[in-house]
């Protein structure tokens, strides 16, 4: 069998709070891409969270899609 794919999205924004996860304007989300792995997205993540550092209401975030997609990880869906 070959290698599972282990989606993971990069997206981030600006966020009303920067203690909470409410974003300012869903127009203006990043979605940085969809990456085959944790690894690669978390390049891609530390990339845009970088770039961003000097604005405290800027985050990415990583989502783990193969989980959305597979919850119970048996590879069948």
């Amino acid at each position: 069998m070959p290698d599972k794919q282990l989606l993971h999205l990069v997206f981030g924004g600006e966020l009303e709070r920067p203690e909470d996860c409410k974003f300012r304007d869903l127009d203006k989300l990043d979605i940085v891409g969809v990456f085959p792995n944790y690894a690669e997205a978390e390049k891609a993540w530390r990339a845009k969270a970088q770039a961003t550092v000097d604005n405290a209401h800027m985050r990415y975030f990583i989502v783990h899609m193969h989980r959305l997609l597979d919850p119970d990880g048996d590879g069948k869906f």
